[in-house]
């Protein structure tokens, strides 16, 4: 794969460098600092949180550990990378830069932070810096920070991906692949929550510092939790082993990957709700193309879902009253999915244009988080799902929808908890790529 991004990355380069010198002409701007973010310690503590890059720098050059680092971008200059390397023996300096994006940078290794100061552009009026401002930054002239109109016209046109940005999640892809094969296979083992987190990680061989998000690994009803962020150090005792739902990502040069997986342990109607949802999820993938409102994939979703709660005999009426009355929504209450890249939730999701003028969501649909209409080269996740969520259950019997409800059905699914089945899919010119399928075919299934 190296030899690969290496021939894709000078036109990536080249992009970047096009895409920016219009945005600092929209901003009027002359130079950028882009800042690679710094470390912190914990509130009375002596250690530091994990070091998250800033995505506007990992764009650039695949350099994602390296905290205090600086770049320097001007119309018609090489880009210029300021390299932080200081003289340390309590933790391991940054090793020198190598590579096949080096030679594409000027680069300076500096053994302190201040040293940047003299390197930054001569024009600092007509300078911007894009990243965490630092007190110790307020002395070098820097004057404009995180400049609204240069950030709008940076992040809308970044939803299209260069053909390296694609290859690198093709890779990020692959890497979680390997990984949720592996979680199922520990989960079918007689593993805990933690242990199967721990076989991901250890499949992967990323620690949970370098995956993309928090990995969410849901046990029986822990899956009605949308964001579950806990791990049960014990396993489920004889005869309560019901589901798993696994939603878990990977990385690769900063790209992330997004995956969700739903199993059923032994049940087979369980199973056969996953296996029905799989393909509705599969039908909600092709309605992707060029052109296409993301807002109509979204109610696309919530009608297909609808229709899937009306035949496996969990609602009483037709799918569209279950969407006009909301009562799909108890059981989908999330968005169909979002922009994928340099982050999970990527930026310019609901840009109408490069002013960052903004594109509404559907009415009743506040959860939804991509609002625009798809291009070639854009990566979205599908995502749909079916959940059995006590509170907005319940909450239906103040809302006169619970008599459409059958509930001695649903009560017997509480304790799966619901089901997501999730893919990343790469808009083209025709037709659309299936970054996951491509490596992990199944949906889900049962023992």
């Amino acid at each position: 794969m190296t030899d690969s991004l290496a021939s894709l990355y000078p036109a990536h380069l080249a992009e970047l460098t096009r895409r920016t010198e219009a945005a600092l002409k929209t901003a009027d701007f002359e130079h950028l600092v882009i800042y690679a973010g710094g470390q912190h310690l914990l509130f009375l503590d002596d250690h530091y949180y994990p070091f998250k890059v800033n995505p506007h720098f990992k764009a650039w050059l695949p350099l994602l550990s390296v905290p205090e680092c600086f770049l320097i971008l001007g119309a018609g200059a090489k880009p210029k990378l300021v390299y932080f390397q200081p003289a340390d023996y309590w933790y391991k300096p940054p090793e020198t830069p190598s590579g096949y994006w080096v030679e594409h940078f000027d680069i300076h290794c500096v053994a302190s932070v201040d040293s940047t100061r003299d390197l930054l552009p001569p024009k600092l009026d007509r300078t911007a810096f894009i990243g965490e401002w630092r007190t110790e930054f307020g002395g070098w002239g820097l004057l404009q920070v995180n400049p609204a109109t240069l950030l709008n016209a940076l992040h809308f046109p970044r939803a299209t991906k260069t053909a390296y940005e694609l290859e690198c999640m093709r890779g990020a892809s692959a890497l979680g692949a390997a990984a949720h094969t592996a979680a199922e296979r520990a989960y079918r083992a007689g593993a805990s929550e933690f242990e199967v987190h721990h076989e991901y990680c250890r499949a992967i061989a990323q620690r949970e510092e370098e995956l993309p998000y928090n990995s969410i690994v849901a046990f029986n009803r822990h899956a009605a939790v949308l964001h579950y962020q806990f791990l049960d150090r014990r396993p489920p005792i004889e005869g309560e082993r019901c589901s798993l739902l696994i939603d878990a990502g990977a990385s690769l040069n900063g790209y992330a990957a997004d995956i969700t997986r739903t199993y059923s342990y032994k049940d087979r109607d369980f199973a056969d709700l996953v296996a029905r949802l799989d393909r509705v999820q599969q039908e909600i993938c092709q309605a992707v193309g060029p052109g296409v409102d993301y807002k109509e994939i979204h109610l696309l979703a919530h009608r297909k879902l609808a229709g899937l709660l009306r035949e496996a005999d969990f609602i009483s009426v037709s799918a569209e009253e279950a969407v006009a009355s909301g009562l799909s929504g108890v059981f989908f209450p999330h968005g169909i999915g979002h922009l994928l890249g340099l982050q999970v939730h990527d930026a310019g999701g609901f840009m109408r244009d490069p002013s960052g003028a903004l594109i509404e969501k559907p009415a009743g649909h506040p959860n939804l988080r991509l609002t625009r209409a798809l291009e070639p080269g854009f990566v979205v996740t599908i995502e749909p799902g079916i959940y059995f969520i006590d509170s907005l259950l319940e909450a239906t019997h103040g809302n006169g929808i619970a008599g459409q409800i059958n509930w001695p059905r649903v009560d017997a699914m509480r304790k799966f908890g619901g089901i997501r089945i999730e893919d990343d899919v790469v808009v083209q010119e025709k037709g659309i790529r299936n970054l996951t399928r491509e490596v992990l075919p199944q949906g889900g299934g049962a023992a």
